[in-house]
Parts: structure tokens; sequence; C-alpha cells
């Protein structure tokens, strides 16, 4: 049950945002267990966004929420390779720009009852 939360101040095009969601179904197989059958994916751009007090450049936050009590290291460097790769490309934004942040919760409610 992975969730894919994006931020970015950048405008984003219909048919980039679905290149971004295609992108990262593949890319979420970097954690073990993970696949794009159980994916949610949100892309909020023009985001008012400043990182060290300025805004005048791509910007970008990327959350990746997981079932479970912890997130293997490895995958995840693998994965921020990746994410960052694919902003870079798609969005503009300098991998030193943005922010991926990783969180995994034993906790996790679908249809109408939790795991």
């Amino acid at each position: 049950m992975p969730c894919i939360q994006i931020k970015t101040n950048v405008t984003v095009a219909n048919d980039t945002a679905q290149a971004v969601k295609s992108q990262l179904g593949q890319i979420i197989t970097c954690l073990p267990e993970k696949t794009e059958d159980w994916l949610m994916i949100t892309l909020e751009d023009n985001c008012r966004m400043w990182f060290r007090g300025e805004d005048d450049k791509p910007l970008a936050i990327v959350e990746v929420k997981v079932f479970g009590t912890s997130i293997d290291r490895a995958a995840s460097e693998k994965m921020t390779a990746q994410v960052c790769e694919l902003f870079r490309k798609q969005l503009g934004v300098d991998p030193k720009d943005l922010y991926v942040r990783y969180l995994a919760t034993p906790d996790w409610g679908w249809n109408g009852g939790n795991f």
C-alpha cells in the first residue's frame, strides 16, 4: 500500500503528469514487495514553495508512505536516485532542490478496515 505524495512549484502539464505517474509506478518496485497495483499518487503543482529562503527555481518534495514498520535503507537509496533523475528530466528540478521523505506506518486503513 504505498502512497507517493508530490508537491512542486512547477506547473505540470497533463501529459507530463501522466509520464511521472507511469514512471513512479515502475520506480516503486525498488522497495521490497511494493508494486503499482496498490500505489496511490497525488501531485500538487504550482505550490508556493521556498527552499533556502528562495522561490526562483523549480522545487519539489516527494513523500513515500508505505504500510509496515520500516523501510529498507538500500532500497530507498536506489529509489531516491531514480526519483531525482525522473524529476530532473520531467520537471526540471535539480536533485539538490528536491527532498524525498520515507515514512512507514503499521496502521493503514482501506475498504472500511485496517490492515
